[in-house]
């Protein structure tokens, strides 16, 4: 069962960051997935890695979007940006010098921050956006 879920209630009506999204849920499953069958350090660092790269590419893109039309909280939108990857950096660094398991309350902290993210701050860009023809 995935530990995180695509529904419609999180879409912001711009197919390409809707799709980036899907992305990343799909990749905090895949990692809570791998935590619940056990797999070695290894292959859990492997798919933090490979969430923290998308993560990146995919704050890239939406800020990308953002400053092409102008959006105006674009500069706070960025600030929480920078403010998760370094999160999620610290939280690899930790991992890798094994100061860190990745455990449920870890999982949790990156399935609510991506909801949350998705459905408050993604959410105020979705009028703008799609005002400007952004689909």
């Amino acid at each position: 069962m995935p530990l995180f879920t695509w529904t419609e209630n999180l879409s912001v009506k711009v197919k390409e960051l809707d799709d980036q999204h899907k992305k990343l849920i799909s990749l905090v499953n895949d990692l809570h997935d791998a935590m619940r069958a056990g797999q070695g350090k290894a292959a859990l660092g492997a798919i933090l890695d490979e969430l923290i790269k998308y993560t990146e590419y995919h704050f890239s893109a939406e800020e990308a979007i953002m400053s092409k039309y102008g959006y105006e909280e674009f500069t706070g939108h960025k600030a929480l940006h920078t403010k998760l990857t370094t999160q999620v950096h610290d939280l690899k660094s930790k991992y890798d010098a094994g100061n860190l398991s990745i455990t449920l309350d870890v999982m949790n902290f990156l399935k609510d921050w991506l909801n949350n993210h998705i459905l408050d701050t993604d959410k105020r860009y979705s009028a703008f956006l799609n005002g400007k023809g952004v689909k």
